[in-house]
């Protein structure tokens, strides 16, 4: 994956880009998110599930506190990619602990939270 800032009509955009049948290669130095919010470490991603980023885009909104318990299919946040939001739901059932912040913007396979 290699990243890219875009700029159509005078807006910026940050693109991702994966290479479709590209062979095994050392991997390239993207530059660096333009003026995103860090995200911040699970408290304890050994135990539990993993919530993946299943597209680059910015975390719009966190619908629920650290530390709640969820279901199954039930949103935790809410992920805008091309001016769309998407509902991130949960795997499994558990206990939600985020690893971003609203605002930040994400890269594909990002760790968004831990269901343990």
């Amino acid at each position: 994956m290699r990243n890219f800032i875009i700029t159509v009509e005078g807006k910026r955009y940050e693109v991702g880009v994966e290479e479709v049948g590209a062979s095994e290669q050392t991997p390239v130095s993207a530059p660096s998110p333009v003026s995103a919010p860090s995200p911040v470490a699970p408290s304890n991603p050994a135990k539990g599930v993993k919530v993946l980023s299943p597209f680059p885009g910015l975390i719009k909104n966190i619908l629920l506190s650290d530390g709640t318990r969820v279901k199954k299919d039930q949103p935790i946040l809410v992920l805008e990619a091309m001016k769309m939001d998407n509902d991130i739901t949960a795997p499994c059932d558990g206990v939600v602990s985020y690893s971003v912040k609203k605002g930040a913007n994400v890269e594909s396979d990002t760790v968004l939270a831990v269901i343990g």
